[in-house]
């Protein structure tokens, strides 16, 4: 059994998002699973709806709300409740609410502090952030854009 040794959390902030990566289980080769905890205010910019193409994904709420989308179906979240992504699923957060909600997001097999570090470099770069170099980011890591909804 391998474990991790244990280090400071590192906060990367994407926008007004805040992400606190707890485990990083990217580096592993085996699949392991990552945890992060999320910091989203209110009516901050949110990435698109997307899918993992090899991950599942468990959003929990610790404080506050979060609307929270699998496959068209949409809930409002608030503090103790759970949601499951599977793999291949099309998802979408946001925080229309008038509060912080934190989550605690876990990821198998993990995605890892990378992706995040890579978008926050793309949108820092000050204006519109570039769309082609943040697909380029999410499709190197694995997430898959969904097509915008039909009309």
């Amino acid at each position: 059994m391998s474990t991790q040794q244990a280090r400071p959390a590192e906060t990367i902030r994407i926008g007004k998002i805040e992400i606190r990566y707890l485990v990083d289980g990217s580096g592993s080769g085996d699949g392991h699973s990552g945890l992060f905890e999320m910091r989203l205010p209110p009516h901050s910019n949110v990435p698109p709806a997307h899918s993992h193409r090899d991950a599942e994904e468990v959003v929990h709420v610790l404080e506050g709300r979060l609307r929270f989308s699998v496959d068209g179906i949409q809930w409002d979240l608030g503090p103790g409740d759970t949601a499951f992504t599977p793999r291949g699923a099309v998802h979408g957060f946001s925080n229309p609410f008038d509060e912080t909600v934190r989550t605690l997001t876990m990821l198998t097999p993990d995605i890892g502090a990378q992706y995040f570090r890579e978008v926050a470099a793309v949108v820092k770069t000050g204006g519109p952030p570039d769309k082609a170099k943040l697909v380029e980011v999410m499709t190197r890591h694995g997430l898959v854009l969904a097509p915008p909804p039909a009309i």
